[in-house]
């Protein structure tokens, strides 16, 4: 079988199909993946089906298959999805009232070793493909009925992986997302988040579609963050600070700082002090995220007092939310991606 089709522009599917065919073929295919979401050849009805028969044997789709789905209490679903080479990776869907959101991955596995996340424990395996990033949305998408132009709908790449050490794919995978005769979603509807890839920062904000930033910030000092997040050994915080006050932001748009709160380590007043000072001068919003707990994981949740506190002292200086922890019985919130199969759960929760 050739390369996959997701992933590919028109352009690009109409050279796949070979010489001989003309320009609207490509659009056609290009309009079947990703508008009508078609997972198999049959569905492609646009196209001829002598034309189907030759390409089912020669042109794989791409999607990923589902190899296990968890449901939360909360209505959260994790999916593990097998990519076309067998590995595989996380994809989780969270429904609300009033919208929906999917937190995709950008890698099989993570390079950056944050220590309170059981991601960082799989080390990296690969990039993903544009198709596989696009491929998780377009998935849950499908089996959960979602359009983009009827209910708001939110893509986070939250999921396993550094986006920003895979940005080509994922500047293309945005591109796919937005593209009104594709996905058709918003650019404001996307956000990736990034440990700190000072570099990679720098070249997001001269793309022409990207999407929203994220800065998984952890700490209130220098030794701190290196403590917990060893990339900082080589990105240091203070150039970190400085790379996000020259981005580029788009005149609807604020910075999103996350900050995952571990009890006794990074939770203080004096913390919450530090993280207004560092923030004070960038058009931002705070996010806090007390820790979902794991195995192999060293450190503890703190108290919704102690979250509350923190939250009190930030949100005088900047908007300051404060994130619901969502599937954390399924192993599917945030920092819990790790593959964790059906009976590794139980006692686990």
């Amino acid at each position: 079988m050739g390369t996959a089709l997701l992933g590919l522009d028109a352009s690009e599917l109409l050279s796949a199909l070979g010489p001989g065919h003309p320009a609207f073929r490509g659009r056609q295919l290009y309009e079947a993946l990703y508008r009508r979401r078609v997972s198999s050849w049959d569905q492609v009805t646009t196209l001829p089906k002598s034309l189907r028969d030759d390409l089912v044997t020669r042109l794989p789709l791409g999607w990923p298959e589902v190899a296990a789905d968890y449901s939360s209490v909360d209505g959260t679903r994790r999916y593990l999805l097998r990519l076309g080479d067998g590995r595989t990776v996380e994809t989780v869907f969270m429904p609300e009232e009033t919208r929906d959101t999917i937190c995709i991955s950008s890698q099989v596995g993570c390079p950056v070793d944050c220590k309170f996340c059981l991601t960082a424990l799989m080390g990296l395996e690969r990039n993903l493909t544009a198709g596989e990033i696009v491929g998780q949305v377009l998935l849950v998408a499908a089996r959960h009925s979602l359009a983009p132009g009827s209910r708001q709908l939110n893509v986070v790449m939250m999921g396993q992986g550094e986006p920003l050490l895979n940005l080509p794919n994922v500047l293309k995978a945005t591109q796919l997302l937005v593209d009104p005769k594709g996905v058709g979603m918003s650019e404001r509807r996307i956000t990736v988040s990034t440990a700190g890839i000072i570099p990679r920062i720098a070249e997001l904000g001269q793309a022409d579609v990207r999407p929203k930033l994220a800065i998984s910030l952890n700490a209130s000092t220098e030794d701190q963050r290196r403590e917990l997040m060893p990339i900082t050994r080589k990105w240091h915080l203070k150039d970190l600070i400085e790379a996000c006050r020259a981005y580029p932001l788009r005149p609807w748009e604020k910075l999103t700082f996350e900050y995952v709160l571990l009890r006794g380590v990074n939770d203080t007043d004096a913390d919450a002090r530090r993280v207004v000072r560092l923030l004070s001068h960038l058009n931002a919003k705070v996010n806090l995220i007390a820790l979902n707990p794991g195995p192999g994981i060293p450190f503890e949740t703190p108290g919704p007092e102690r979250v509350a506190g923190f939250q009190s002292i930030v949100a005088k200086a900047m908007p300051c939310f404060v994130r619901k922890p969502r599937g954390r019985d399924i192993y599917a919130a945030c920092g819990q991606l790790k593959r964790v199969a059906a009976e590794e759960l139980v006692g686990l929760r």
